[in-house]
């Protein structure tokens, strides 16, 4: 059967080295990797140089994975430019653009030109063919990668006018990247088909670029369509996963009428995802599609070009690479500086700003992936070298990323706590509610710090054991005199939710405090407090989840509610050394003590007999209480 469908029988092989990319990609990032890095390391080993799992052509049989994988990246390159986010620094923006594509075209162009004297593949070609493979090579150099980007600036939870320079550039770069690259593939085609530059080229190309951007926008007009349809959630999926697999099928149909007109898909598909963004009320649903099928997409199109590439040819270009990818740096890096410049920016961000954009990805490896296709002469070798400077830029270009947003102080890490012996817990807001939370703490052994921004609030607890403070502001200083080092927990139970996460982002920054419990006033601000780990709690909805557990599991809610007499529930922070590596069926614990769940470095793991334990864990126990305390005395506190 498979020798009658070779198609099939590739795409069924391709599936199962998939399967196998992903889990990978995941080992890569382990090691602070990309995960791109491992797809592309899982498909090259499945490739015909090593295990031969995927032959030599395998990845042409698959080229439709290629091309529905282009379109959805050129739909997420289009879908990133939302004009209302950029309009009040456009003039920067574009201003430090034009000044990166001219500088880094000119650096990295001439530098290919020379290499191509000594790569093997194109050693040989006419004075034409190499030109066009600097241009070509140039262009796709020049891309950036906002989905990085975005990762790294979340990461380190930058914000800042130097982290929304970055971003915006790395996003507009993206359409001007694709347009430059209609443009190269049109003046390549003239010089690897050695014809000569005439005024019809001109009529043509110009051609070219109007029927894109006419198609661009009926594609977004059909997408408009689909997305304001009655369709359930799954069928819009597959007809934007059809559409955008139509979009590279009518350009190829296109080209095959040999009437000398090319529409680039890229672009077209660029443009769709632009309108739907920036002319529909369908942005949202557009971007959580893409958002949703967008990881099986990349492993797809990764792991696809990690099976064509060319192991010789990597090995032979790895310096050409290297080479390559420091141009590139100084490159973007004079572009910015002079496009600081121009627009009157800091001194400290023109000079820093080049290292912050040398992160590359999907729309890089897509123009590479693209070129292949489109210019069978050049094939897979041109992609494999492009590629080994593009995983270059992928690796480093985060980290430098990274330092970059440190030296310009925009980032907001969590601070690096102490921990000690003594459970402590800071609530900010004096009220009925905090002070019946402080009692039961108290009751558990918990040191508790009651303040609050109100000074006739504290002095309300002035005949009461209670340790309360007034805070005239909310700042660092005021902190730092109240909070002890090593505070275990902040709550923030305060009328305003700006001070509620004032609160938490400095207990989180500045103290390295890991338990935030916010007790929200509007549910709308839930996103920024998520963002730093906090624990929302919403009045209204933890009083009908309290009584949903008391009417479905009665037991659980009376451990949570403290009303049931025998048992209880606790936390346990691993300390004692001999238990380091112990696995939990060997920990010999009292009879009436469960383990409920173990966290480690912020992450639940969902305990078995085969479970270790590591020190800094945090284990939770449910058990009677004079248990717990027996067992709170042996592994830590």
């Amino acid at each position: 059967m498979f020798e009658t469908f070779p198609i099939l029988a590739a795409l069924m092989s391709f599936i199962l080295v998939m399967l196998a990319s992903r889990i990978i990609g995941k080992y890569f990032s382990k090691y602070k990797l990309p995960y791109i890095t491992g797809y592309l390391f899982a498909g090259m080993l499945a490739g015909p140089f090593v295990l031969d799992m995927l032959p030599d052509g395998a990845s042409t049989d698959l080229r439709f994975v290629d091309e529905l994988s282009l379109a959805v990246i050129a739909f997420v390159a289009g879908s990133e430019l939302y004009l209302k986010e950029l309009q009040d620094r456009l003039r920067s923006i574009l201003t430090s653009s034009a000044a990166i594509v001219f500088s880094a075209l000119l650096l990295i162009g001439t530098a290919i030109y020379l290499l191509t004297a000594t790569i093997p593949f194109t050693a040989d070609m006419a004075l034409p063919a190499r030109i066009a493979v600097a241009i070509l090579g140039t262009t796709v150099l020049l891309a950036l990668s906002p989905a990085s980007t975005i990762a790294v600036i979340q990461e380190v939870r930058a914000r800042g006018p130097f982290t929304k320079t970055v971003l915006s550039i790395a996003v507009v770069m993206d359409m001007v990247i694709i347009v430059l690259f209609a443009i190269s593939t049109a003046i390549a085609g003239t010089l690897l088909a050695d014809t000569s530059f005439d005024a019809s080229f001109v009529i043509f190309l110009a051609l070219d670029l109007l029927l894109a951007l006419v198609m661009g926008v009926a594609t977004g007009k059909i997408l408009e369509f689909v997305l304001g349809s009655r369709l359930r959630y799954g069928f819009k999926v597959t007809y934007v996963l059809v559409i955008g697999l139509l979009v590279f099928m009518i350009a190829l149909w296109l080209d095959s009428l040999k009437l000398g007109i090319h529409v680039e898909p890229l672009l077209q598909a660029m443009i769709a995802g632009f309108y739907i963004t920036n002319f529909t009320r369908f942005r949202d649903e557009f971007e959580h599609i893409l958002h949703d099928i967008g990881p099986y997409i990349y492993v797809a199109f990764f792991t696809l070009t990690g099976v064509a590439l060319k192991l010789d040819v990597l090995v032979s270009t790895i310096g050409v690479a290297l080479v390559l990818f420091l141009v590139r740096v100084v490159g973007i890096s004079i572009g910015t500086f002079v496009g600081g410049t121009l627009v009157g920016d800091e001194p400290r961000f023109r000079r820093l700003l080049g290292l912050g954009l040398v992160t590359q990805a999907g729309i890089a490896l897509g123009l590479a992936r693209e070129v292949a296709i489109e210019f069978p002469q050049l094939g897979d070798e041109f992609a494999t070298m492009i590629i080994a400077v593009v995983v270059l830029n992928e690796i480093f270009g985060p980290i430098l990323l990274k330092w970059v947003l440190g030296r310009v102080n925009e980032t907001h890490l969590p601070g690096k706590s102490t921990p000690d012996e003594t459970r402590e817990v800071l609530i900010l807001g004096v009220e009925g509610q905090s002070i019946a939370l402080a009692r039961q703490l108290q009751a558990n052994q918990w040191r508790v710090i009651l303040a609050d921004i109100d000074q006739n609030r504290i002095n309300q607890l002035s005949d009461t054991d209670i340790e309360a403070y007034y805070l005239p502001k909310i700042d660092l200083e005021h902190f730092k005199a109240i909070v002890p080092a090593g505070i275990d927990a902040v709550v923030a139970m305060l009328d305003d939710d700006e001070a509620n996460y004032q609160v938490c982002e400095l207990a989180y920054e500045h103290f390295g405090v890991r338990r935030l419990v916010v007790r929200l006033n509007d549910i709308r601000d839930s996103e920024r407090f998520s963002a730093i780990g906090a624990v929302i709690v919403d009045p209204v909805t933890a009083v009908v989840n309290v009584i949903d557990q008391a009417v479905r599991t009665p037991q659980t809610a009376a451990l949570f509610m403290h009303r049931d007499p025998e048992y209880d529930i606790t936390q346990i922070t691993i300390t004692q050394t001999e238990y380091d590596g112990v696995l939990l069926r060997d920990l010999r614990l009292p009879d009436d003590v469960l383990i409920l769940e173990v966290s480690r470095k912020g992450h639940a793991i969902v305990p078995n007999g085969s479970t270790r334990l590591s020190c800094g864990d945090d284990v939770t126990f449910v058990g009677k209480p004079k248990s717990l305390k027996e067992v709170t005395r042996r592994f830590g506190y």
